[in-house]
């Protein structure tokens, strides 16, 4: 049975939780996008780099998060940059693959055209391809996003993880209203995460609304 008495004289508890979830998202994320936009960047102007960078990426993607904090643990202790370094770790290979399809996905004649304008190299990238580029590097920020949120819960283990300690305490003690808090709680913040990001996208390419329109 959920114990709504006690959600409702814990709601400071709650919101502190979900506040440090948030956090250790957005920084993971944030990090993770700008370590993956180099990468990314990097892959599609020298394309023997690509195999490389996936597959160093790749099989971070794969280590059980688990596993991964196990080996951080004695190096960096049960600390906020254990968790960060993992947890930025498995956004890499996800967005970075989303950047270099999207850079690729312009159409030749659009960079001929850009060219043909007297736009150099970087202000093509910067003004033309990125740009375009907005949608599919969303929709990879988005899942990398999503799927953060949930890796979050786990750095419960370590002494982190926002919603995931209400999840660990409510199955410690036996405490389920802990327990669905914990879970409903990263539901939410994982469909409110990606609604608001598919209306950033929106916002950054107008020119989509004008379609649609």
């Amino acid at each position: 049975m959920i114990d709504v008495g006690w959600i409702a004289g814990h709601l400071g508890t709650i919101g502190g939780s979900a506040w440090e979830h948030v956090v250790l998202t957005v920084v993971a994320v944030g990090v993770g996008f700008a370590i993956s936009l180099v990468l990314g960047l990097l892959a599609s102007r020298l394309r023997w780099t690509y195999g490389p960078i996936t597959a160093v990426t790749g099989l971070m993607y794969t280590i059980p998060s688990l596993a991964l904090f196990a080996i951080l643990v004695p190096y960096t202790g049960f600390s906020l940059l254990t968790a960060e370094i993992g947890l930025v770790s498995y956004t890499l290979l996800i967005i970075t693959r989303n950047i270099v399809v999207g850079v690729d996905g312009v159409a030749p004649e659009i960079r001929e055209a850009a060219a043909a304008m007297g736009l150099t190299r970087r202000q093509q990238l910067l003004r033309v391809e990125l740009p375009l580029a907005v949608p599919v590097i969303m929709a990879g920020v988005r899942v990398a996003t999503v799927t953060t949120i949930g890796l979050v819960t786990v750095t419960a283990l370590i002494g982190q993880g926002g919603l995931g300690q209400q999840i660990l305490l409510g199955y410690q003690l036996q405490f389920p209203t802990r327990f669905f808090v914990g879970v409903v709680g990263s539901v939410i913040l994982a469909v409110g995460a990606d609604l608001g990001l598919l209306r950033l996208q929106r916002w950054l390419t107008p020119w989509e609304r004008a379609k649609v329109g």
